[in-house]
């Protein structure tokens, strides 16, 4: 069986065995990596028949079988008996109960939904009685020297923070110049609090570039009209017991906390200015606050092939090397016989396609590599990075076996001899030997990815400090636009990325050290 597999895998392609090194790929891997076949696994996962592959949908359950035959026909292993990793994800639907009351000096203000406050979509079925801390940004960002929960104490109490972050519309603001990053999401502010042992979350809109304070938060199809009614976010049921009530409130709330917006808007041009900052306990107040909502829940899967280790020991440890391979299905309301599907061929066939070439890489050749190798494909990256938070929350093998990520990404266009990689500055030893190893395929390396950070499935990965690298070859005009179509992506690039990131992964994989992961500072 194992003979036919590999075969199969091959296509008739001639081998060239040769002793290799532990540290040098075989040539029959490397030569197994074939434009040809990236471009037929594009063709076939950015098909308008593929419906955009949204999560969950009969067009992803069928890309993930299609993904598990290539697995499979290339030798691959199921991981624990199957290349399919099950999880819940559910649609989520505003309860009937939720409000808001803040006592202040005994006396307790109650407040409207719609008017006063507004659940956002991260938001959790629960109520909570704590006191409030102001935590400025409510932003945790080492690599920028940054940290709003610096020196207080958040567990079991309610925080308060601001949208954005400091200097959002400045060009010199060392949060990427006048560029959001990912730290100025409610869902990361949302998780940070979490992170810290926060026990609920209200956001207000920082008032010093935004005239607008009302409350937002999420439009609730039972809140407003005109929204559709399956106009609902998805959440990852696995999760679900660890969030916590998350609001946005508006002006009233904003006075009847710290006494004026006047009173904010020189708190945040504080902070702005010094780059440090003014987190402090609101000790006159004490917050009552209540969310409930309602969960449909649907099962969905990653795709999971398994290359296991030579070495009797190293074999227990694994690279995962991963793509997600969902998109984001269709535009429900469009002209008659016009483009409707958003057919995700860059974003993100391009980095599945590339997935399958590694996997081919490792069926082509009988040397095996010290430590085992999982090759997966996530479900749910569109959603939230649901699908690779749903393997590290609960994973085919003992996390701390991970030694490293190689995630890619969105790596099919822009210029045909350049690759942007992620991770450098957290993995020191992976980045090297990238860097070595592409000596060898003679990629133009750019670092200018980083602000990537928590935007695909490798972050998931680094939150559990995992040593990663995260591939991409850049935005462009057609990044989740109706347009991202398979014609427009070079095949041969993705082959190039694919030798690369097989190259580092055989490296890794036969390391004599564990990798480190190492934090910014």
């Amino acid at each position: 069986m194992r003979q036919k597999n590999l075969l199969l895998c091959l296509g008739g392609l001639s081998l060239f065995f040769f002793a290799a090194s532990d540290n040098n790929p075989p040539r029959e891997a490397l030569q197994a990596i074939r434009a040809e076949d990236i471009r037929r696994h594009i063709d076939f996962l950015a098909a308008d028949a593929m419906k955009g592959r949204n999560t969950p949908s009969p067009e992803l359950d069928r890309a993930a079988e299609y993904i598990a035959s290539e697995f499979n026909r290339c030798g691959l292993k199921p991981a624990n008996n199957s290349f399919f990793a099950d999880f819940q994800v559910g649609t989520v639907r505003l309860g009937n109960e939720n409000s808001l009351a803040i006592t202040i000096k005994g006396q307790a203000l109650h407040y409207a939904i719609k008017k006063d406050f507004m659940p956002f979509e991260v938001t959790a079925s629960k109520s909570v009685d704590a006191p409030l801390v102001f935590a400025g940004y409510g932003i945790t960002a080492p690599e920028y020297g940054y940290d709003d929960y610096a020196g207080i104490e958040v567990k079991d109490k309610i925080v308060l923070v601001m949208r954005h972050e400091p200097g959002e519309k400045d060009a010199a603001s060392p949060f990427d110049g006048a560029k959001d990053t990912e730290y100025s999401q409610v869902s990361w502010k949302a998780q940070n609090a979490i992170d810290h042992g926060a026990a609920g979350l209200l956001v207000i809109t920082d008032p010093l570039h935004h005239r607008s304070l009302a409350p937002r938060g999420f439009p609730w199809p039972s809140l407003f009209e005109g929204i559709p009614d399956d106009a609902l976010p998805l959440t990852l049921a696995l999760t679900e017991k660890q969030k916590i009530p998350v609001v946005h409130v508006g002006e009233t709330i904003i006075r009847d906390l710290v006494g004026s917006v006047d009173t904010l808007r020189t708190w945040q041009s504080q902070i702005d200015q010094a780059f440090k900052p003014k987190s402090v306990e609101l000790a006159h107040a004490r917050v009552q606050l209540k969310t409930t909502t309602e969960t449909n829940l649907q099962s969905t899967r990653n795709v999971v092939g398994l290359i296991e280790g030579s070495d009797p020991k190293l074999k227990n440890e694994f690279v995962v090397i991963g793509a997600h391979y969902d998109h984001v299905g269709v535009l429900k309301q469009h002209q008659p016989g016009a483009d409707s599907i958003y057919n995700g061929a860059d974003d993100n066939a391009s980095g599945t396609t590339a997935v399958l070439a590694i996997a081919r890489a490792f069926g082509a050749t009988a040397q095996r590599p010290k430590r085992s190798v999982l090759l997966m494909a996530f479900a749910g990256e569109e959603q939230g990075l649901l699908g690779s938070r749903a393997y590290v929350e609960q994973p085919l093998f003992p996390l701390h076996n991970t030694v490293a990520m190689l995630n890619l990404d969105m790596v099919g266009r822009n210029a045909a001899d350049s690759v942007s990689v992620g991770g450098i500055t957290r993995s020191p030893d992976l980045s090297k030997m990238n860097e070595e190893e592409n000596r060898e395929v003679g990629l133009k390396l750019d670092y200018s990815v980083e602000s990537f950070h928590n935007r695909s499935d490798h972050y998931s990965f680094a939150r559990k400090k995992i040593p990663f690298l995260f591939y991409y070859t850049g935005h462009h005009q057609d990044y989740h636009r109706l347009s991202d179509h398979a014609d427009k992506i070079n095949e041969g690039k993705i082959a190039r990325i694919a030798t690369l990131a097989f190259r580092v992964a055989w490296r890794a994989a036969n390391a004599e050290q564990r990798l480190r992961y190492v934090e910014p500072k």
